[in-house]
Parts: C-alpha cells; sequence; structure tokens
C-alpha cells in the first residue's frame, strides 16, 4: 500500500503545481475547494482508466509488464521534471472558469492515466488505489491554491521535479526489484 502512497505523492505534484499558480494569480472565492475537486476527480477517474486498459492487454505483454512501466513512469517523469523546468500555464490564464478548471484537470491527469497500468503490477485494490490517489490530489491541489495566495509561485516548479523525480524512481524500482 505504501508504493499507492508514493504514486499518488508523485502524481499529485503536477497538480500541485498548477494549484500554486494559481493560487498567486487569482482571488477567486471557493478557488481552492473548486480546484481541489475538479483535480482529485481526474486524478481518481484517470488511473482507473490507465488500469483497466492496462487489464486489456496485461495477457499478450505478460512478459514485458516490468519494462513497461518503468518506461512509462520514466517517461511521466521526465515530462514532469522538463515542464518543472519551463513556465507554466497558470500565467495565461485571465479567468478561473469551470471549462477552464476541467481543461487544466484533464491535463494534469493525462499522466495519471499511463501510470495508472502500473498498478496492474501492484498487489493493490486498484478501486482503493485510486480512492487514495484522488484523496491526496485533493489535498494537495487545496494546500497548493493556499500556498500559492501565500507565498507566490517559488514552490511551484520544485514541486514537479519532486513528483517526476520520485516517479522516476518508481520506475526504477518495477525494472529492478
Amino acid at each position: 500500500m505504501i508504493e499507492v502512497i508514493i504514486l499518488a505523492l508523485a502524481l499529485s505534484m503536477d497538480a500541485f503545481a498548477v494549484s500554486i499558480g494559481l493560487g498567486a494569480k487569482k482571488n477567486v472565492p471557493n478557488l481552492a475547494l473548486r480546484v481541489g475537486l475538479f483535480f482529485g476527480l481526474f486524478q481518481a477517474l484517470m488511473p482507473f482508466f490507465g488500469y483497466w486498459g492496462g487489464r486489456g492487454v496485461f495477457g499478450w505483454v505478460a512478459g514485458y509488464t516490468h519494462w513497461i512501466a518503468f518506461g512509462l513512469l520514466v517517461v511521466i517523469g521526465a515530462k514532469m521534471i522538463y515542464e518543472g523546468l519551463q513556465e507554466g500555464i497558470e500565467e495565461d490564464i485571465a479567468q478561473v472558469t469551470n471549462k477552464m478548471l476541467l481543461t487544466l484537470a484533464i491535463a494534469t491527469s493525462i499522466d495519471a492515466m499511463a501510470a495508472g497500468f502500473s498498478l496492474n503490477l501492484l498487489a493493490v485494490n486498484p478501486y482503493l488505489a485510486c480512492v487514495i490517489i484522488g484523496v491526496i490530489t485533493f489535498a494537495f491541489s487545496v494546500v497548493g491554491v493556499i500556498v500559492g495566495k501565500r507565498s507566490g509561485t517559488w514552490l511551484e516548479s520544485k514541486a514537479e521535479i519532486f513528483g517526476g523525480t520520485v516517479l522516476i524512481l518508481m520506475g526504477i524500482k518495477f525494472l529492478v526489484f
């Protein structure tokens, strides 16, 4: 179960970073709750889709699943590190709407769908794992908006780099152990 919590923490860093950027730029009522709900829901749903997609092809690639999980997690981690070194999209956002939050929630959770494949390799209940991922992302997103409001964006890129590094390390663990 600790692996699911580590995976959830790493995956939530992308949403956390975006939440910091949104909090730093906007003074919108209930923003933290809205961001948490959007990001948490999509971070819970996408690994679920990845898990079921992985189950569908699991028989075909059974001998290569560790390599696939390794590859997916390393690519996702590298992408998060790259994004952490770039400027965020939050600077271009003029107004926080539900449509914009939906777009950001989908964008930040696409990685979670690919990471959901790795749930097939863990001895965990996938439904519980997805709920844990969603709850942790909700919490980090709410905290991210609050941190962004209070301190600006200085932590934003560091969160993405940290999350990407953890995902790469998890990918290596799947390959080595």
